[in-house]
Formats: structure tokens, C-alpha cells, sequence
């Protein structure tokens, strides 16, 4: 391991047996660049909730303070350098993890907190309208990068984002210093694209849109986005790396008929990825305002 890669990585999502979403995507993503993980569940599933009804175990408030607690205390807590959360099982669990990253950031001040608040897509919230105010109220002020979808960052702003003007607007108003919005609108026709803001500058990664991609790539592009930065890079080639590897990895699964995002079989591409993405610069508002 190199020195940039030095220090563990808290990942607090779902887990699921069967599939590669919440902390089964994020973890694999960020072991394989090199990075010790502990992973904290929130709920546990046999599988995704897209591939239909399963049983639904959720992790205790009362029991999830108190593994919370072990990690402030532990011995090692100095090691870590970031902590990523995505799911959520309850509100409560928010204010937690909002717990967990203040107390550490009491002996740790620079620790990178990403916050991806997982909790829609175009068809409408998929967790308690409770829970998604927790983690807009209590996680993204402590967030130095947040990793909305489109629909998310909407319901975060209560805003209709039809353009990537109105996107850089919301993204601006909505308080971490990094946001990276994925589903973005594309400039290139049959295309998709990942928009992230920064305190000095925009940029928009696009590629190729595939039809019914499998689930867990935001929690895959969250994790390697932040590796990528971690692991020193500057914004831009982060931000190519990440999309490039979700891209590559959704085209083989998808090439394979996959159900699930194949990762154990495209390792090679989460590390060196080949994919084209076409990167663009764009201006936010406060710059086109004070020109």
C-alpha cells in the first residue's frame, strides 16, 4: 500500500447476500485500490429490492448507537481518514453517523466525510420522507462531498432540474463544498452523465447511455470517486477514472446479461480503466454572474 493510500475507510450502507449494491459495491470497490474498509450494515437483504419482495432485517437504533460508540472508542479509530455513507435504515440512524463523524473529526479534523444521500430515484422516494430529512438535516452540513442523483438532489433542494444550469444552481444552495450529481443532462445525444461542483470549478463527465444498467452504480461511483481523491488525484482525473470505471463495469455486465453489476470479474476495470468519457468544463452561476 502506498503512502496516499494509508488510513482506513468507514463504509455505512446496505448489505445485501446475493449482488453487488450498498457496502457489497462500495467495499469490494475500495479494497480492491487498496484501502482498509470497515463496513457498517444498516439493513441487511438476501437481495436488492428491484429483483422483487425479501425479507428486510433492519438494524436496531438502540443496537447500531452502541456498534456506533465501539467505533469512537476504539483503539484504532485514528487509522481511519474517511468515512462514506449511503443507505439508511431509519432516521435515527442518521443523527448517528452525524455522531460518529463529528467525534472523530475532534481529533481528526481534515477527515473527508462523503455523504450519498440514497434515497430515490425518478419514481419517487424509496425510504421514509423521516429518514430523507435526517440525512438533509443532520449529514449533508457535516459532508465535505455529497453524491446526489438528479432526483435527489431535486427533493433535497425542492427544485426542478430540468438543466445543468439549474443542477449547478442546487448544487451551490445545497452546502457541502463538493457535490457530484450523477444522471446529469448530457450535451451528447444517446448519453448520460456524472456533473461534479467544486468550490472553483464545474465539470461534466459523459458516456454512453446503457439501457436497464443493473442496480448499485452510485454506490460504486461514490466509492471510487473517493478513493480517487484520497488517493491525491486532482478533480478531473477523478472524476474520469470513477465514471470511466462504473461505465466499463455496467458495459460488461450488460454484455454478459448480468442481474447484477459483475465486479468480481472486472476488478481490472474499478483499478485501469479503458473506457472513453468525454470530459467537459463548464462555468457555474456565480461565475457566469460575475462576468
Amino acid at each position: 500500500m502506498s503512502e496516499a493510500h494509508a488510513g482506513a475507510i468507514i463504509v455505512i450502507s446496505s448489505h445485501v447476500v446475493r449482488g453487488s449494491v450498498g457496502n457489497r459495491a462500495a467495499v469490494f470497490a475500495l479494497e480492491t485500490l487498496g484501502y482498509p474498509v470497515w463496513a457498517l450494515p444498516t439493513v441487511l437483504l438476501p437481495w436488492h429490492p428491484g429483483h422483487g419482495p425479501s425479507t428486510r432485517i433492519v438494524i436496531p437504533d438502540e443496537q447500531f448507537d452502541r456498534v456506533i460508540d465501539d467505533l469512537i472508542r476504539a483503539p484504532w479509530a485514528g487509522e481511519v481518514k474517511a468515512v462514506l455513507s449511503g443507505y439508511l435504515g431509519s432516521a435515527h440512524q442518521a443523527s448517528a453517523v452525524a455522531r460518529l463523524v463529528k467525534t472523530l473529526r475532534e481529533k481528526k479534523p481534515d477527515l473527508f466525510y462523503t455523504c450519498d444521500p440514497v434515497i430515490g430515484d425518478v419514481s419517487g422516494l424509496y425510504v421514509p420522507e423521516e429518514t430523507a430529512s435526517a440525512i438533509r438535516d443532520h449529514l449533508l452540513p457535516l459532508a465535505t462531498l455529497t453524491t446526489p442523483n438528479r432526483f435527489e438532489l431535486s427533493w433535497l433542494c425542492g427544485a426542478e432540474l430540468e438543466s445543468n444550469a439549474a443542477i449547478l444552481d442546487a448544487a451551490l444552495s445545497l452546502g457541502p463544498p463538493r457535490v457530484l450529481v450523477t444522471s446529469a443532462v448530457p450535451m451528447m445525444a444517446g448519453s448520460t452523465g456524472n456533473l461534479y461542483l467544486s468550490g472553483n470549478h464545474a465539470l461534466l463527465a459523459e458516456h454512453r447511455l446503457i439501457d436497464n444498467p443493473p442496480n448499485g452504480t452510485g454506490d460504486l461511483l461514490s466509492a471510487l470517486f473517493l478513493a480517487r481523491i484520497l488517493e491525491g488525484l486532482n478533480e478531473e482525473r477523478a472524476l474520469h477514472l470513477a465514471t470511466a470505471g462504473v461505465f466499463e463495469i455496467v458495459a460488461r455486465s450488460r454484455k454478459r446479461d448480468a442481474d447484477e453489476l459483475t465486479l468480481e470479474q472486472d476488478a481490472a476495470s474499478l483499478s485501469t480503466p479503458m473506457a472513453m468519457v468525454q470530459m467537459r468544463r463548464l462555468f457555474h452561476p456565480s461565475q457566469k454572474k460575475s462576468r
